[in-house]
């Protein structure tokens, strides 16, 4: 019973946090735009505009939701709560603070500060859990009945398939290095020999991060929206939360490729001369969740950056990247990581 309550309580404090966290993202990036484009942004709303979010959020809820007559109705609907499903339960085997005998001690036994700890293949789960959020964008494209949604729909299928594909083969050498598909395993790795990922694989830190910007369909890889060409994209006929739901499923993305970036190549909650996989009790743990969440923080300020610096790439291009730039780095990369690996050992 205490286990089932203890999950539950990690589920709520994950999903609230994370939605009060994407709204606060929202602000965050308005500001980075303004600062960008040489302007106040949100400054109203109470202190600072801090109250921005709230009001943004009753708004979605308060406007009208209209759904258009010739659309496919049942998957019309279905589609943004497939989207923003998909992006939340990925978060069930992400690492947000120490797991293992290490964590902090609560009544009758450590911490795990992780929803479904003792998961071998985490990092498998979060890439077949995230490749099904393509068919909420599809299914919204081809429900809306609508040309410049459906050509949406289409260049999101083309353009999360493409990238998907380098995208895996990016972490298979920190996965070879590791030996292991847990989550934690990379940490402790990175952790235990002083060294973080994106030092022992440079390549494959880049190859992802760019592939992470594809996933999550930002700039300068938007086409499946682009405004200039498509007027919304896949979500042109969508309104009130429905189309909140999108812009949900989008930030939930960010936040979630910076907590894999952080974990596989940026030591996770490891600080170097500071923190070690010994040591244990709250202190320690705070200050390895502090750390963790500082450097994912970082990294989605990063992605929000790139987003209002880069200009978007012509589609012909975007594929042409995908399949004749990121694919054959990342075959080299595997190849030279296994060939080295067999070398050192054998």
């Amino acid at each position: 019973m205490l286990e089932i309550l203890g999950l539950l309580i990690k589920i709520s404090l994950v999903v609230g946090i994370t939605q009060g966290a994407v709204a606060y993202l929202i602000l965050v990036e308005r500001k980075i735009a303004a600062f960008a484009q040489d302007r106040i942004g949100p400054n109203r709303v109470g202190p600072l505009g801090l109250l921005q979010p709230i009001v943004d959020g009753v708004k979605m809820f308060l406007k009208e939701d209209v759904t258009p007559g010739y659309v496919n109705k049942p998957i019309f609907i279905l589609a943004p709560f497939l989207t923003i499903v998909t992006a939340m339960i990925g978060f069930a085997v992400v690492p947000f603070g120490p797991v293992g005998p290490n964590g902090p001690v609560l009544m009758d036994g450590p911490i795990q500060f992780q929803i479904a700890p003792g998961i071998d293949i985490g990092i498998l789960y979060i890439f077949a859990v995230g490749s099904l959020a393509v068919y909420g964008i599809i299914l919204a494209g081809y429900a809306s009945n609508n040309k410049y949604s459906f050509l949406g729909g289409l260049r999101s299928s083309a353009q999360l398939i493409s990238y998907e594909i380098p995208m895996g083969m990016s972490i298979l050498g920190m996965v070879l290095l590791v030996g292991s598909l847990d989550l934690n395993a990379i940490v402790e790795w990175q952790d235990k020999h002083h060294v973080w990922g994106i030092v022992v694989q440079p390549l494959g830190f880049f190859i992802f991060l760019i592939c992470a910007f594809a996933e999550t369909n930002r700039l300068p890889f938007d086409l499946p929206e682009s405004e200039q060409e498509l007027v919304g994209g896949f979500h042109t006929e969508y309104s009130s939360m429905k189309f909140g739901m999108f812009f949900l499923g989008e930030y939930l993305h960010v936040i979630t490729v910076s907590y894999l970036v952080v974990i596989l190549f940026l030591g996770g909650w490891d600080v170097p001369f500071l923190t070690d996989s010994s040591q244990t009790g709250w202190l320690f743990a705070l200050i390895k969740i502090s750390a963790l969440l500082g450097k994912v923080l970082l990294m989605i300020v990063f992605v929000m950056w790139i987003r209002w610096t880069l200009p978007r790439f012509r589609y012909d291009r975007l594929m042409e990247l995908a399949w004749k730039r990121m694919i054959p780095l990342a075959i080299a990369n595997m190849v030279v990581t296994a060939t080295v690996l067999q070398l050192v050992r054998g």
